[in-house]
């Protein structure tokens, strides 16, 4: 009669992990992304495609995006598809010149 009730009690336990968290006090569990601290908007970096890659247009690029993260996309090259807010993506052909510049 006891392995009855450990398994309610194991799914009740299993049950009670997939409720939603409460939000942090004075906090809003709908916060946007475009809330984060640090979101990327690559729009001020457009003038910089056709330049060169490097570590001086990197910082630059940080800069002008407000991004917290840059993550270089050399050619034929496989990227992961998860959306960041904070990163700036900066693709670059083979004569290592920017192509495209993408927050994400």
């Amino acid at each position: 009669m006891e392995t009855p009730v450990i398994a309610v009690a194991g799914a009740l336990l299993a049950l009670a992990g997939c409720t939603a968290g409460q939000p942090a006090p004075g906090g809003s569990a709908d916060a946007a992304p475009s809330e984060v601290a640090g979101t990327c908007d690559a729009a001020p970096a457009q003038p910089m495609v056709g330049t060169l890659v490097g570590a001086e247009a990197g910082a630059r690029l940080l800069a002008l995006t407000g991004a917290r993260t840059l993550r270089w996309a050399p050619p034929d090259s496989a990227l992961t598809m998860d959306f960041r807010p904070e990163r700036l993506t900066v693709s670059y052909d083979r004569s290592m010149r920017i192509t495209r510049i993408v927050c994400g």
